[in-house]
This record gives structure tokens, sequence and C-alpha cells, in this order.
């Protein structure tokens, strides 16, 4: 079936965005339009409108991402679009862009979509309609079975010292990788400037995961970009205070358990139509050995890590029916930035408590990943797999 013809009237997309001042300074350095009312705060005080107005063009501009990523997306050919501002659009505003399919013409495969675009408040701040030609490929490919797929790995924190392992890794095993961050810009691009040099295909994301939009756009950008998605890696962490029992609040908890396992909830739906798809992909989460071997004042940690683990079994379980399986990699303490503020005396103390007499190293989480990522582990789910020097024997 060609693309026109799976399109019906009444389908709909949307995708929500916040405003920003980068985005208005952006789109007066492309455009040139620097219109006082659109920049000068002073300028807009003295008019009606009291505060900067944002380009109406700016917002309209993410019907264009709509068209050409959701609906119809690629083979788009946007040629027709009438609009009406009816609101203004302000630094900081969420603005939802809905498309919805009103007409289709079957000789020349025209589609016509009603433009809407409202506010936080949702009121419509601009309204249109919009007419889109479908160009289909040429010659489709063939779908290639799961065997033949192109290996692609999205890492969620990737930035840490054993996020940046692990796309090294898998890099060397073939995977193309989408790289991950929430803060630190600096450390992913320069993690994409190493792994362009081993000839694979990359991109870079921000988001936070905790966020379901945001990771739902991250996901499907990852697709578009890079063709597709067969590896979810899940090494995101947050920052580990010793918090005492007397001490702790709901919140610390709260904190571990919305990264943890909301996190990996927002990405688990995100990813999984996407694996169902194509009957075939996998997801590595991360536990801990503080959850055999507890540590005081990690309370807080170990509730997260242990909900963590249960959720990734239970996911495995659902899962597995569908080619997709789910499994955990349980590190010791890992020479990275994480344990930075441990004193020397207490490494050297669980270093010498492993039989192997030292402490883990980023390098060897990653090697455990890539054996999860490998046809070699297709028939393992809901395991995990610890890397502890021997600390830990079951």
């Amino acid at each position: 079936m060609s693309k026109y013809d799976a399109i019906k009237i009444g389908d709909t997309a949307k995708l929500t965005h916040v405003i920003t001042q980068q985005d208005v300074d952006h789109f007066v350095n492309l455009t040139g339009d620097d219109n006082k009312l659109h920049i000068d705060a002073g300028y807009a005080e003295t008019t009606v409108f009291k505060k900067p107005v944002a380009h109406g063009m700016l917002g309209a501009s993410f019907i264009s991402t709509v068209i050409g990523t959701k609906l119809p997306g690629d083979g788009a050919l946007w040629f027709a679009q009438n609009l009406e501002f009816l609101l203004p659009v302000r630094v900081g505003d969420t603005i939802t862009v809905v498309a919805e399919v009103l007409k289709k013409y079957d000789r020349d495969s025209i589609i016509e979509l009603k433009t809407d675009i409202f506010n936080q408040h949702r009121q419509t701040v601009t309204t249109g309609v919009a007419k889109v030609k479908i160009v289909e490929p040429l010659s489709p490919a063939a779908p290639s079975s799961p065997q033949e797929c192109r290996k692609i790995a999205l890492v969620i924190g990737a930035t840490g010292g054993i996020g940046q392992a692990i796309c090294r890794q898998l890099a060397e095993d073939g995977f193309d990788i989408a790289i991950h961050y929430h803060s630190n810009k600096q450390a992913a691009a320069n993690i994409q400037d190493f792994l362009s040099t081993l000839g694979i295909s990359t991109t870079i994301y921000c988001a936070d995961i905790v966020d379901a939009r945001q990771t739902s756009d991250m996901v499907e950008q990852v697709v578009r970009r890079l063709g597709g998605l067969t590896l979810l890696v899940n090494c995101a962490t947050a920052r580990i205070p010793v918090i005492k029992f007397s001490s702790l609040e709901w919140a610390d908890i709260q904190a571990h358990l919305d990264t943890n396992v909301k996190g990996t909830l927002n990405l688990a739906k995100a990813v999984v139509p996407v694996f169902e798809a194509q009957s075939h992909g996998k997801i590595i989460t991360f536990t801990t050995q503080a959850i055999e071997t507890p540590a005081a004042g990690w309370l807080h940690y170990i509730t997260a890590k242990n909900a963590l683990q249960g959720f990734s079994r239970a996911l495995a379980v659902e899962l597995a029916p569908k080619g997709i399986t789910v499994n955990m990699v349980s590190p010791g303490m890992t020479e990275t930035e994480l344990i930075a503020d441990i004193p020397e005396k207490t490494r050297l103390m669980v270093a010498a408590k492993a039989p192997l007499r030292r402490l883990a190293r980023p390098e060897d989480i990653a090697g455990a990943v890539s054996f999860l990522a490998s046809s070699k582990a297709d028939y393992i789910t809901g395991e995990t797999i610890r890397i502890n020097g021997g600390q830990v024997m079951l």
C-alpha cells in the first residue's frame, strides 16, 4: 500500500514545543526580521502588546515539521498554505501544532490539512489550511529481516563515564549511535567527534527522560535520522548523596524513582512500538550491586534500583513473545566521576573485598553490554549480569 492510500480523512498528528528566546534569536539571525516588536522589550512596552511577541512565522514553521515528519512525513511536498494569526505568542509559551486530514485528491495524490496552533491555555493562536502532495519513492526498498537490519543503538546517559565507554564499544561492534545527554552538550559533542573517526553514523539528542513528550520526540527523531532503532541502553543515573534515614524525605526517593522507573517507562513506551513493528529489539537497563550489598545512607537509591529491577523483569516477560528482550547490567563500584566524592579509603576497602582486587572500569561494564546487545544473547531475557569482580556470587 502506498503512503497516500494509507492516509485517511480524519487522521491527525501533532507536536508540542516551548518557544524560547534562543528560538527567536535564531529566527532573527536566519531571516533578518529584527522588528522591535519581536526583540525590544522597551519598544513592546509602548504598544498594546506590552511584551515582545514571537514572530508569527516562527510558530507557523512548526507546521512544516508536522507535515514533513509526521503527516504525511517523508515524501511530503507542501505547496500551499493559508494562515490567520489570531493571538500573540511569547517566549515561554507552549505551542501545540495539530494537523488533521480534511480532504484527499486521488488523481494527484494530494491531501488537504487543517493546521491549527494552540497555546498552553488551549487557545487557538494560528489557524489555516495546507495542501500537500505526497511523492512516493520510485522503487521502494524491500523491508529487511531482523537479521539483516542495521544495528542502531540509543544510549541514554551517554556522557557519563560508563555511557561513554558503552558508546565506544558499541561503535566498535558496528552500531550506529544516538548519543543522549541531559545537560552536558559539550561532552556529547566530544563523543560524537570521536565516534565519527570510526566510520559510523551518529547523532546527538538532549532530552529529560522523565518527560514523556521529550522522550517520545527523541525516539521519533532517532528513527528518522538514523533510519531505525534496534537497541536501547539506559544507563542514566543521578548523583547519589549519602542521606541518613533520619534526614530522608520522600522527595529524595521520588527523585530516584523518577529517573530510574518513570524514565525507563517513558523510554519503553517510545521504543517498543518500533521494536514491535520489526519483531526484534533489545532493551538494557542498569541496576546495582548495592541491591545485594546495601550501603548505609543509600536507601533512596537502592529502593529505586530494586523497583527498576522488578520493572525490567516484568517487562521482559510481557515483551518476550514480540521478539524483544529486556536484560539488566549490575555494576559494582566503578571508576567514574560518580564516585568522585567517595573517600579513597572506602574505594580501597571495596577493591580489597573483590576477589579480582580492583574496582570495575567503565570498559568492563561496556563489555557486558556488548554481549547482551549481540546475537549471542538472543535467547537471554530478564537476566542480570553482575560485574563486581566476584564480590557477589550466586
